[in-house]
């Protein structure tokens, strides 16, 4: 179909709000702002960067985000009550493109028994904070909570109400993901058909996954009129999550016969963002995971493999590089210079200032004088692990470990800071357990390991492995990642990472 004849779908992405309250999710604020920005380069149109009367934390990512953020539309999230509106718009008054997100409960259960309040007091909530909101910021969005499951004549009533009061977005979320796909397109059509000034506002939705169905969800209602929907990077979001939105992209954009639909979305950005939210929350991409698992693009089977070769479209709907695949290729070698380095980091969207590309160029020759290949997949996780928004307090110099069969492991951690070398040597259960008590006997600083995980980043015996940690210190989680060919050396590099995450944090108060 003609894109210029397709209806723009509005792309409003909540990651960095509702996905942030998966439990364990949490980023800091420099972790926001570059997802922020990679979702801007991205072309989302709304970016929810948080809830900012939640705490001072939420409030003051917000501000930061609203402050940086030039071309997508910022928007904070309020309850139907004044101080969380004067907080949202406090946050966003230094945006060039500000929103401010009012939501109360519309279903009988949520009013009665979280509300305590009638649908009389509850319409009367929702009109003045919309018009409160309003005479502060010009873009107003009212979500009428667990609208699914709310009575339809008072929603319609509802929804009326937010439009006569001034909100230009009215959404309609699938709040525990109850609905289902025909269920949920007939209640847009109602609503379309229901509300006399329904053209006044743009039909937004939100959908959680609960039963599975958050993208269908998603679908069906664009399908019956809905323009703007609110989705997560990797679908990640509280209980099972959110709809997520590189399926919802890519649905639009494989199937633009069926839906007539278009987004402004840059697709060739999803991989590198579906990494980065995954990083920085240490929440695992599976394998098997629709457009950014690693065996989205992948075929085993031999009648499979002899009709790609053939002809790609035999089993593949999209290219790969639609979405920001890149073939594993040798691309570098230790012979390789600083100009080629910097070059192939360009083509992969990755854009370093001098003294990141020197830290990056520096470690990529360590690599390479490990491993016979290096491959994108190399680079960019060298990328990810030495180049830091923080500063490196600790740094590794240097790691070696005795262990044998039925033996404590003994690890001996040699750690610099401020020109200075530390050495200490710990046992402990296994090597890495050693070399973290290690660690921590050298910065006087003790950790609960709360997930350990490890991945090869590229294929064959040398292969870099990736492992990323989630460690309580002084009361804080941090997610921290390290990469080597020594999957010790790794486990060491995380954790103080990590270390140096929470130190980063404490000199920011």
């Amino acid at each position: 179909m003609d894109q210029k004849k397709q209806e723009k779908v509005i792309i409003f992405d909540t990651t960095l709000r509702d996905g942030e309250q998966a439990p364990g999710a949490s980023m800091n604020q420099s972790e926001k702002l570059d997802i922020a920005y990679a979702l801007e380069k991205m072309g989302v149109d709304i970016i929810e960067a948080g809830f900012p009367v939640i705490s001072p934390g939420d409030f003051d990512s917000v501000k930061m985000v609203a402050k940086h953020i030039k071309n997508s539309t910022v928007c904070g999230l309020a309850r139907c009550v004044p101080k969380d509106i004067d907080a949202a718009y406090e946050a966003l008054k230094d945006a060039r493109r500000a929103r401010i997100h009012v939501f109360i409960a519309s279903s009988r259960i949520h009013m009665e028994y979280k509300l305590k309040k009638n649908p009389e007091e509850v319409l009367a909530m929702a009109i003045d904070s919309v018009k409160r909101a309003r005479g502060k910021i010009e873009d107003i969005e009212f979500s009428a909570e667990d609208a699914t499951r709310s009575e339809k004549d008072f929603l319609y009533k509802l929804i009326e109400e937010a439009i006569k009061s001034g909100a230009r977005t009215v959404n309609i979320p699938d709040t525990v993901g109850y609905i289902m796909p025909a269920e949920y397109g007939q209640l847009i059509q109602g609503i379309i058909n229901n509300v006399p000034n329904i053209n006044k506002a743009v039909v937004s939705v939100h959908c959680h996954n609960d039963l599975g169905l958050g993208v269908a969800n998603s679908l069906s209602a664009i399908k019956n009129g809905a323009r703007q929907v609110e989705c997560t990077i990797n679908g990640i979001g509280e209980r099972a999550g959110n709809a997520s939105m590189e399926e919802i992209i890519m649905a639009l954009r494989t199937r633009a016969d069926y839906y007539g639909c278009g987004t402004n979305i840059e697709t060739k950005e999803i991989c590198r963002i579906s990494r980065l939210v995954s990083k920085y929350t240490g929440f695992a991409v599976a394998p098997n995971k629709a457009i950014v698992g690693l065996n989205a693009f992948r075929h085993e089977a031999g009648i499979h493999q002899d009709g790609v070769l053939k002809e790609r479209t035999t089993y593949e709907i999209m290219r790969p590089e639609d979405v920001g695949f890149f073939e594993t290729g040798l691309i570098l070698g230790k012979h390789s210079g600083r100009h080629a380095f910097k070059e192939r980091l360009k083509i992969l969207g990755v854009e370093l200032k001098d003294e990141e590309l020197n830290k990056a160029f520096e470690r990529f020759k360590n690599v390479a004088d490990k491993k016979k290949e290096v491959y994108d997949e190399d680079l960019i996780a060298i990328v990810e692990d030495e180049v830091k928004v923080f500063d490196k307090v600790w740094t590794l110099a240097k790691l070696s470990s005795k262990t044998a069969t039925n033996t404590k492991p003994k690890v001996e951690a040699v750690l610099k800071a401020k020109g200075k070398v530390y050495k200490k040597t710990g046992t402990g259960d296994g090597p890495v357990d050693a070399c973290y008590k290690a660690i921590e006997s050298i910065v006087k600083m003790k950790g609960e390991l709360l997930d350990y995980s490890i991945h090869s980043v590229t294929h064959g015996q040398d292969a870099l492995g990736e492992v990323t940690i989630k460690v309580k210190l002084n009361g804080k989680t941090i997610v921290a990642h390290g990469t080597s060919t020594d999957i010790l050396e790794a486990s060491a590099k995380a954790y103080i990472n990590a270390i140096n995450k929470l130190l980063a944090l404490e000199i920011a108060k």
